[in-house]
């Protein structure tokens, strides 16, 4: 089973939020997931990033992945993983 982080999209049209979780690659964007780790909210000023640490460091050990888009905003944060 390959494990990735992932964002799920909720809110309206033109309003996104998301939420950061560990999934099954095959699985559907808002599909089935293993753990919510995180949110993101790219609405406020500036943009609202935030996760559990401990949690996808837990994850990553196991085999998760980021995928690009969570990649490239936790170099933004400068969090690191692993």
């Amino acid at each position: 089973m390959a494990l990735k982080f992932r964002m799920q999209r909720f809110g309206n049209k033109n309003r996104p939020f998301f939420s950061v979780v560990v999934t099954d690659s095959r699985n559907a964007r808002n599909g089935r997931f293993i753990e919510r780790v995180g949110h993101y909210n790219p609405m406020t000023e500036p943009s609202t990033f935030s996760v559990d640490v401990e949690r996808m460091n837990h994850w990553y050990k196991v085999g998760a992945r980021p995928s690009d888009a969570i990649a490239t905003l936790l170099k933004k944060t400068q969090v690191t993983l692993g």
